[in-house]
């Protein structure tokens, strides 16, 4: 896949296409994390924080139980 550098304002941008973010299960304003690989720009998907937390309690109360 190949994309350009736009401008936004003062700062430049990507366009991820929208099948990337339906994979990623992103969507607007979604936490990411930007790192380098080398010459490589790696972009992840951050997980909600405490969502793990919130299940894990919600299970030991009986909350996840249809």
């Amino acid at each position: 896949m190949v994309t350009n550098i736009i401008q936004i304002g003062n700062s430049k941008g990507i366009i991820l296409p929208s099948e990337v973010l339906k994979q990623l299960r992103l969507s607007l304003k979604s936490a990411v994390s930007i790192s380098l690989d080398g010459n490589n720009i790696v972009i992840k998907a951050q997980p909600r924080q405490g969502w793990a937390e919130a299940a894990k309690r919600a299970h030991e109360n009986g909350d996840d139980e249809l």
